[in-house]
C-alpha cells in the first residue's frame, strides 16, 4: 500500500500553483533544493512523474494534472484532522482535597475555563488520602492535596501551616480533656492533631465527628469544640488558641499538585492551575499577615 508524505504532497501542490520551484520554496518558507527533494520523493513513492521541468518552464505532467485535485483533497483532510484534535472538547477530572481548597476554588475553576473553554472539568472533593488513592488508580487526572506520608512526587504549590483554632468564647477547663472536632478518623489533619496531643500528654475527646471540613468549621464556629485548621482556611471569627491553652506546635506540610496528562494542551492547563493557586495563596498570606 502506497502512503503519502504530507510535506511532499504540499510541496507538489505549491509547485503546481506557483509554476516555479523558487516561488514555491518561498511560499513554504523552505529552499529550492528541499522542495526538489520532496517532489522527487513523492514521484518515486507513487511511481509517476508529476512535474515537467525545463530551463524555462515548470508545468504539470499528464499524471500530475490528474493527481492535483486529489492532492488538494488530501491536504484539506489532513488539516481538518489536525484541527479536530485541538477543537474538540476535552475532559479533565480534578480532585481537590476538602481541607486544601477554600474560597479560591471558584477562582481556580474560572481561570481554567477562561484558559481553555473547550475543557470539561469534573471536580471531585475528598480528603487527601482518598484522592491520592484515586489518582494512583487512574480515576482522576490531577489532584491538589496535602502531601501524605513520605511520598515525594508532585509539584509543590505552597507550604501549609496549621494552628489550633476556636472561638474567643471557647472554654477549656484545666484538667478536662480538650474537646475536638474532626471530619473523620481517616482525615490526615485529625491525625496531626491527635498525635501532637498524645506526644504532649494532653488528654482529648472528640465531641463532634462531622462529614467534611465545612461541618467541622460550623462546629468550631458554634463554640462546641476546638480543631486544627490550615492557617489559610481557619473559619471567620475564630482565633489561634495554642498559647492560651498550652497546646503543642504542629508540623507543617506542603500542598502539591499530582498530574498525569502528557499532551501539550493539558500541561498548559495544569500550569495555569498551579499559577492561579500560587497567586491566590500568596494574596491570602499577605492578607493574613496584614
Amino acid at each position: 500500500m502506497t502512503t503519502l508524505d504530507v510535506d511532499a504532497v504540499q510541496a507538489f501542490v505549491a509547485i503546481a500553483d506557483h509554476q516555479s520551484f523558487t516561488r514555491a520554496a518561498k511560499a513554504l518558507g523552505s529552499t529550492q533544493g528541499a522542495i526538489s527533494v520532496k517532489l522527487k520523493r513523492l514521484e518515486e513513492r507513487i511511481g509517476q512523474r508529476l512535474i515537467e521541468r525545463t530551463p524555462r518552464l515548470v508545468r504539470l505532467s499528464a499524471q500530475g494534472a490528474v493527481f492535483l485535485d486529489f492532492a488538494r483533497d488530501f491536504l484539506v483532510a489532513h488539516d481538518r484532522a489536525v484541527a479536530g484534535l485541538h477543537a474538540g472538547r476535552r475532559r479533565l477530572v480534578l480532585g481537590i482535597a476538602t481541607h486544601v481548597g477554600g474560597a479560591e476554588v471558584p477562582t481556580l475553576l474560572a481561570r481554567l475555563n477562561a484558559h481553555d473553554p473547550a475543557l470539561t472539568i469534573e471536580v471531585r472533593l475528598d480528603n487527601s488520602r482518598a484522592l491520592l488513592d484515586a489518582f494512583d488508580r487512574g480515576e482522576v487526572d490531577a489532584a491538589i492535596i496535602r502531601r501524605e506520608d513520605d511520598r515525594r512526587d508532585g509539584e509543590v504549590l505552597a507550604p501549609e501551616h496549621f494552628g489550633w483554632f476556636a472561638t474567643p468564647s471557647f472554654v477549656h477547663r484545666p484538667g478536662e480533656p480538650l474537646r475536638l472536632a474532626a471530619s473523620s478518623p481517616s482525615c490526615g489533619i485529625r491525625n496531626i492533631a491527635t498525635r501532637a496531643l498524645d506526644a504532649a500528654g494532653i488528654a482529648w475527646t472528640e465531641v463532634f465527628l462531622g462529614c467534611g471540613t465545612f461541618a467541622v468549621s460550623d462546629a468550631v464556629s458554634a463554640g462546641l469544640a476546638a480543631a486544627v485548621f490550615s492557617r489559610r482556611l481557619a473559619p471567620p471569627g475564630t482565633v489561634e488558641i495554642s498559647q492560651r491553652w498550652g497546646l503543642p506546635p504542629l508540623p507543617s506540610s506542603e500542598i502539591v499538585l499530582l498530574s498525569t496528562p502528557s499532551d501539550a494542551r493539558s500541561r498548559a492547563t495544569l500550569k495555569t492551575l498551579a499559577t492561579a493557586f500560587r497567586e491566590h495563596s500568596t494574596s491570602e498570606s499577605v492578607g493574613s499577615a496584614a
